[in-house]
């Protein structure tokens, strides 16, 4: 009888952006435009990593990661999205929504790794600059790099799990345009509970303890940085670590809103809306930030662009 009722639903229909059917066409061209601006610039700045000897530095190496993940990210998203604004709602398969949910999720936890990881490569360079050759290392960056994915991999992999045993016996229509978490708790006729307390308790390590860590390494880095004497030497050291602390805040700040602040009692449009944030906006800002902020980054750009 668990089984038959855990089968009752195939498939979920995405609504998108159901109140806004007038706007449609301006939707698709906007967050088209946008999906394209993203994958442009992340796939710039990660060749520029790879061709420029200059950038091959941890910070840079990182900085590569990170544009992956966001390609990642946007384009599990945004060409689905898309096609549910085109049809004005969308029909995705059980095994499809779950596997589009896993990645998402893969890749934003991902993502709060590599920021943490970023944040003590600051750490050292500002900090500790005369061991930062040695602590930062070929070795220990791609050891970084690699256990930043599977962590991201592993812990989905239980969430997931229990999402995919509830009961969907009853409406399959999510109110959303693409399968996240809240929208199909909504939909389940099981005691989410379990549920809910092992995304909580997944959320420290995937989240809260990468969040605290940048903390306090910002903490150790702005001490180091008021104890330099030279104000050139002050602005030098902070415009080194100014992008990633910038993304940081963007990216953070939503997933607080979405995850923290977002109560149940909010509308639809205000979760579509910081879902937006976090899967649109932020892969799209990442490389326009560090091309404003970095001269190297900015530098190598211009040579990219001139040789192709």
């Amino acid at each position: 009888m668990h089984k038959k009722n855990q089968t009752s639903v195939t498939t979920f229909l995405l609504l998108g952006f159901q109140n806004h059917h007038s706007l449609n066409i301006l939707l698709f061209l906007v967050f088209l435009i946008f999906y394209m601006v993203t994958i442009t610039g992340n796939l710039l700045i990660i060749l520029s990593v790879s061709i420029f000897k200059s950038l091959n530095s941890p910070m840079y190496l990182f900085l590569c990661q990170l544009s992956i993940c966001d390609i990642l990210i946007t384009s599990n998203i945004v060409p689905y999205m898309l096609h549910v604004i085109l049809r004005k709602e969308e029909i995705i398969s059980f095994i499809g929504c779950m596997t589009q949910f896993y990645l998402f999720g893969t890749f934003a936890t991902t993502e709060c790794i590599l920021l943490a990881v970023m944040s003590y490569d600051r750490y050292v360079a500002i900090c500790n600059p005369l061991q930062y050759v040695s602590l930062m290392d070929t070795t220990k960056c791609f050891n970084l790099t690699i256990l930043s994915w599977l962590i991201g991999f592993i812990l989905m992999l239980f969430t997931v799990f229990q999402v995919s045993r509830l009961n969907f016996c009853g409406s399959n229509v999510i109110d959303h345009f693409f399968c996240d978490l809240a929208p199909l708790l909504l939909l389940s006729c099981s005691d989410i509970s379990f549920v809910e307390i092992e995304n909580f308790i997944l959320g420290f390590p995937a989240t809260f303890c990468p969040f605290t860590f940048i903390i306090a390494t910002y903490i150790y880095i702005f001490t180091t940085i008021i104890r330099i004497p030279s104000s050139i030497g002050r602005q030098k050291a902070f415009s080194t670590c100014s992008s990633h602390l910038t993304i940081v805040c963007i990216y953070y700040g939503t997933l607080v809103a979405a995850y923290l602040f977002l109560s149940k009692e909010k509308t639809s449009n205000v979760s579509k809306v910081i879902s937006l944030l976090y899967t649109v906006v932020t892969p799209l800002l990442n490389p326009i930030i560090y091309s404003l902020r970095s001269k190297e980054i900015k530098t190598s750009l211009v040579k990219l662009i001139a040789i192709m």
